[in-house]
């Protein structure tokens, strides 16, 4: 048996979600001055040169449920940053496309987002932050089977 303070050294989930939490507070420090969090960040650039998404793949790019996207698309929606519409091709799904308003503060955080990736590379290095990225993308698409 595994002693509690080994599993908390050793659990991979455990690791990742404290790293996660980590950095995602600082490049919500980062982005303060947008009034944008981290994920809105993300959602807004998922969607700043692209044709509308439905939620769905708006989910799947961010590797979320449809849940957890609809609660993160609400404030962009109340703020006027993007629009939730029927989609044209399928009544069903719910089309996001970003507005005027949201490029703006899109642009807006541009200089936190590129202060904090900068800050992240200087204090990590260049070639490990690389190396992570590579890691955690392979990490994100891994079929793991859930019995």
């Amino acid at each position: 048996m595994v002693a509690d303070n080994d599993m908390n050294e050793l659990c991979n989930c455990k690791k990742l979600r404290s790293a996660a939490r980590h950095i995602t507070r600082f490049y919500d420090a980062c982005l303060s001055e947008s009034g944008l969090r981290a994920t809105q960040y993300s959602i807004l650039a998922y969607l700043e040169h692209r044709e509308p998404k439905t939620m769905k793949e708006l989910a799947d790019l961010m590797v979320m449920d449809r849940a957890t996207i609809g609660h993160n698309l609400r404030p962009l929606e109340r703020d006027g940053l993007i629009t939730i519409q029927v989609s044209e091709t399928d009544r069903r799904a719910r089309a996001v496309s970003i507005t005027d308003e949201g490029l703006k503060r899109l642009a807006l955080g541009r200089p936190g987002w590129e202060r904090a990736q900068a800050e992240f590379e200087s204090q990590l290095g260049a070639e490990y932050v690389a190396s992570m990225r590579k890691m955690m993308n392979e990490v994100a698409r891994f079929n793991f089977d859930i019995v």
